[in-house]
């Protein structure tokens, strides 16, 4: 039975499995996630600050939580916070996004 006070995405306390502890090789989208994170989060832009992360990431539910990765869940929830403030709209969103798989298409041909 789960705890009513605890969210799906509280791990405190319960088993997980182990922790990897490890040092690895970030991939260069990971690296890119992190760099716009501080980017965003600079106090001349202050224009994503870590609760407003935090929250984004426990709203996502628990089929994404589980399913994406750790930065996964930042590029969603800096995503998520960016368009609740307007800075961009979900249609230039899809617009850049299909900008930029039709690059990719283009170089793997």
């Amino acid at each position: 039975m789960s705890d009513p006070g605890r969210g799906y995405h509280d791990m405190g306390g319960l088993p997980a499995g182990p922790v990897e502890r490890g040092e690895h090789d970030y991939a260069l989208w990971e690296k890119r996630v992190d760099a716009l994170l501080v980017l965003l989060s600079d106090k001349t832009r202050d224009l994503v600050r870590v609760d407003e992360l935090r929250r984004g990431i426990e709203q996502l539910g628990p089929g994404a939580y589980d399913e994406l990765s750790y930065y996964e869940r930042w590029i969603a929830s800096i995503t998520g916070v960016l368009l609740g403030k307007g800075v961009f709209t979900s249609d230039e969103l899809g617009r850049r996004m299909a900008e930029v798989e039709a690059r990719a298409a283009g170089d793997r041909t």
